[in-house]
This record gives structure tokens, sequence and C-alpha cells, in this order.
């Protein structure tokens, strides 16, 4: 079956009248994931065998008429920090972390109660520090838009794209503390929604920072982001959340922000950017000149560990402590280098991460969104990345962009608007004030018809 040519809601509606069966998309995706892996290596654990037999027993309770939500009988992949039934939880490290990261929290539930069909955990960054994909203890998954070299997913939720393109799951779980689901959508062609802090909860997540994390979501394309958010959030809240419908691009008041995010941008990245702006000018959106006060020191705090760094280092003295040493060499590194802060430093950095985003808050007054480069680089090669020096430098680089929606206390969605000379993903950010999804994922399906997706499955 090619998975490609159905949305999501297609597929759901298709499940209920009996034109597919759950079964069928799970032998898909079992073809997909024998045809791609070990090569690909999206995969920390793969759970094929027990989804066959769980999609058959969803195929049946479809045929009786019973409908558990939006996301039955869809299959999933999971990144490897969420805790769920019968799949060991490693983060990333060496060793699982234990039998009570297997008790799912509330927003995996809210997934497991739809009966949706999780084919396995993704492969993330040790404790999701890190915005390349690199991981020493399992290796780096590759990512499929370059047959021929290494080059990397993106990172942290490094498995998740990946695991999208090979045709192995149709939704992915991800995370996101400094652009970890939107970095490796960008990279690899896919969408990425970061929600606001606090809109989906974060228990038994494997936390990095109690401050800035959020689960997210991959999608192939901007209208399945909306169907997957609505399907989540009806489940959160208790009550029917109906899928957000396109914005018409006419009148939609983008803020383009000409400060700090194209610093060091790849010449053909800027021109496909430019080039989406101009599509989009010629649709009817209004594009405003944008500047945003204040990126430059905060980006200064995020490369001196932020708030993220210390918190994880509280966290592993304080939950694990016999993980310091086993750390990957370039988590470790980091970890030792922002991980010890002052309380005052500390204190003073989250005053002035409060007092950007009362910034940023204001400047919606003025446009709707903005628009800017997800990130000012495609995909580096892995063979790039050997030497320290050279690990931090892309590393930090793909954090830039999508960080600051983190530190300002935003929503943001990351989705494709062309291809590099190379034939590597480009991608552009919209982001919206807090708690706004809804209207971004709107927006961002406007653009999406204008633009069109980039998305491609590799295997069928």
């Amino acid at each position: 079956m090619q998975l490609e040519r159905y949305s999501l809601e297609e597929l759901a509606h298709a499940l209920r009248a009996g034109e597919v069966s759950a079964r069928s998309l799970m032998e898909t995706c079992f073809h997909n994931y024998t045809a791609s892996e070990p090569e690909l290596n999206a995969y920390k654990s793969w759970d094929g065998e027990r989804m066959l037999a769980t999609a058959s027993k969803v195929d049946e309770l479809l045929q009786l008429g019973y409908d558990l939500g939006p996301l039955m009988g869809l299959p999933i992949s999971v990144k490897d920090m969420f805790a769920v039934p019968g799949q060991p939880t490693f983060a990333g490290s060496s060793e699982e972390l234990g039998p009570q990261w297997q008790h799912p929290g509330p927003l995996m539930q809210a997934v497991l109660g739809q009966l949706a069909l999780v084919t396995g955990k993704t492969h993330t960054v040790e404790f999701a520090l890190g915005g390349i994909g690199i991981n020493a203890h399992w290796g780096t998954p590759k990512n499929p838009w370059s047959p021929n070299e290494h080059r990397v997913p993106g990172g942290s939720s490094s498995g998740a794209g990946v695991s999208l393109c090979q045709g192995t799951a149709l939704l992915a779980m991800g995370t996101d503390t400094a652009g970890s689901v939107r970095i490796p959508a960008a990279m690899t062609g896919t969408v990425g929604l970061k929600p606001t802090v606090g809109r989906w909860p974060t228990q038994q997540i494997v936390p990095l920072s109690a401050s800035l994390d959020t689960p997210g979501i991959l999608t192939r394309t901007v209208a399945d982001a909306a169907f997957s958010y609505a399907a989540i959030q009806s489940r959160l809240q208790a009550v029917p959340v109906r899928t957000p419908a396109p914005l018409d691009c006419r009148g939609l008041r983008i803020g383009v922000v000409e400060n700090f995010f194209w610093d060091n941008a790849a010449d053909d990245l800027v021109a496909v950017i430019r080039d989406a702006m101009r599509k989009l000018e010629q649709a009817g959106a209004i594009l405003v000149p944008l500047q945003v006060p204040g990126c430059a020191e905060l980006f200064e705090i995020f490369q001196q560990g932020g708030l993220s760094v210390a918190e994880l280092a509280a966290y592993l003295a304080s939950n694990m402590p016999d993980r310091l040493e086993q750390l990957d060499p370039v988590v470790r590194s980091r970890v030792e280098d922002g991980g010890a802060v002052s309380a005052s430093e500390y204190l003073q950095r989250k005053q002035r991460l409060a007092q950007a985003a009362e910034q940023a808050d204001r400047l919606f007054g003025q446009v709707d969104f903005w628009l800017h480069p997800t990130l000012p680089i495609t995909a580096p090669a892995v063979g790039e990345l050997q030497d320290l020096e050279a690990y931090r430098h892309y590393n930090m680089l793909a954090l830039r962009n999508p960080s600051m929606a983190n530190l300002m206390g935003l929503c943001a969605l990351s989705l494709p608007a062309g291809l590099d000379h190379q034939g590597l993903p480009v991608a552009l950010q919209l982001t919206a004030a807090a708690n706004q999804e809804v209207r971004l994922l709107a927006a961002g399906q406007a653009v999406e018809q204008v633009l069109g997706t980039q998305f491609r499955q590799f295997y069928q």
C-alpha cells in the first residue's frame, strides 16, 4: 500500500469505512522497516510483531462499530524519551532506565487510549541534549535524503523524521526544548510542531529542562499535523477539538524577521526562503519587515547552557548519578561546560527569558506570525562532525534559530520550503504567540497550499 498517497484524515475515514484495514497499514510499515533497517537506524526498539496482532484487534473493534478516537489504527513512532508500556526507555543512554519508565504519562495515555499503533521507539541524542542527531552509544540515524553519504537527520528527535520518510510511521512523537522537533523536521523534509510549554503534559517523559521541555509532533504535512494535534488535544481536554481548517493566505500579516535568523545562512538556502516569500506575497499574504529584539543576548545565554543544561545536570545528579561518567562525550562536554551555574546566575537567566517573552508577545500586535529560516544550514555529513569543535559549531548553528521560540515562550511550526543545490530539504518556520497552536496550524496549511510539500517516502 502506498501510504504517501493518503493523508491521516483520509486513512482514518478509510479505516472506518472498511476500505483499508489497520492490519494492512501495519504490514506496510513492517515491510518498510525490513527494507530500510538497520541501514537508516531510525529505531532503538521495534515492536512490529506485537503491533500486527494489535492491528487485527483494532480491525475487529472497528467492524463492531467501536471508535476510540481519530488515531485509532494509525501507526506512530515515539521518541525514546517517552514511557510506553512494553517498550524499554533508554533516553539515548547506554543502559535502560528501568521499569518505571514503561508507565505512560497523560500524553501517551491520550495516544494509546485511541488505540494508535506504536511501532517502536526512535533514536534520540542522549538525554535530548543536542541538535544534530549524533549518538555515540547507538549510532546516528541516516538521513534518507542523502543515499550516497551519511548525513545527520537532525536532533534531538533524530529517528523521528527518518521514521516518516522510511514509511514505518505516519506520525512521530518527539520532544522540543530548543528545536528538537523542528530541527529533524527541517532536515528530513517533514513538518514539526512545537506547542507552547504547558500545552501538553510532560509527565513520564524523561526530562531535559523542566522549564522549557514540551512534547511535539512530526508529520508528513501540515494538514496531518493539524489532524494529529486535534486528535491528541481532544483526548487531553476530554472534549472534541475540531481539526484546524486552513486560513486564506490573503490578508495574513506575516512578519519577516530581518535580524539574527539569517546570519551565516547558506546562500542557496536563503534563495529558497526568499522564493517562498515571493510566492506567499503573490498569493495575497502581507509581508511586514520585523525586528525581534534581544535574540543575540538570549543566544549568548543559551550558548552558556541557558536553563536546560543546568537543569539536566541537576536531574542526573539527583536521580541518575551513575550516568554522568557514562555520557556520550559530546553530551558530557556540554553538561560539564554549562552545568555548574550559581543560583544567582540561574535566576537572572530565568528573569531575562521572562522579559524576552513579554517583549515578543507585544510584537504580535503588529503581525499575526513571524517567518524566518528554521535553520541556517541543511543537513551536514557525519564525516564533517568528527572533531569536537566542528560538532559544536554545527550543533549551535542548528539550534540557534529554533531555540528562540523556546526561550521566548512561543509556539512554532517548521515546514518545507524547497530544496537546496544538493537536493536537501530547506525549511521555514512560522512562529505564533503563546497558546495559538490552532491558528498557527491553520496558517501553516495556508502556506503549505501555496508552497506545496517536499515530503518524500523512500520505501513503499
